[in-house]
């Protein structure tokens, strides 16, 4: 699995980062690097319950996280 986190900078300087793979999948954070580490985080909650539930195949899988 290959997962492209687009980033951006608001107005009132936050940073927002989008896992663009997994809608919904967005965090805030002070600096780039931070949106980014807290996006990865979320990315993975959201895979893990995927695969609890069923919805993703329990299979062994690679993670990759690409800055578009």
């Amino acid at each position: 699995m290959r997962f492209t986190i687009e980033t951006e900078q608001e107005e009132d300087g936050r940073w927002i980062a989008e896992v663009l793979e997994l809608p919904g999948v967005l965090k805030y954070g002070r600096s780039q690097a931070e949106a980014m580490a807290l996006v990865e985080a979320l990315a993975l909650r959201v895979l893990a319950e995927r695969i609890e539930a069923g919805e993703q195949p329990a299979e062994t899988i690679e993670i990759r996280f690409a800055a578009a």
